[in-house]
């Protein structure tokens, strides 16, 4: 397996979302859940917009499920 240095604001900026989408997920009404997903939506746009990702782009794939892997750990 390739070793990727991937920046802790990326698996910082996961590891959000992956809490988010756990509040998301539990969330009861409808003005919460509106801005979870805006949230959401925000670090989806701040994590594939990165430049890190400019920066391998043959391995693009595998190291975006490092960091999936990284920061589900970190949680």
């Amino acid at each position: 397996m390739t070793h990727y240095e991937i920046p802790e604001r990326l698996v910082q900026a996961q590891t959000a979302w992956y809490a988010i989408y756990q509040q998301l997920a539990s969330a009861d009404n409808t003005s919460e859940t509106t801005v979870l997903r805006r949230r959401l939506q925000r670090l989806s746009v701040q994590i594939a917009t990165d430049p890190y990702w400019a920066t391998i782009p043959g391995s693009a794939p595998a190291a975006r499920m490092v960091l999936k892997q990284r920061a589900w750990e970190a949680r």
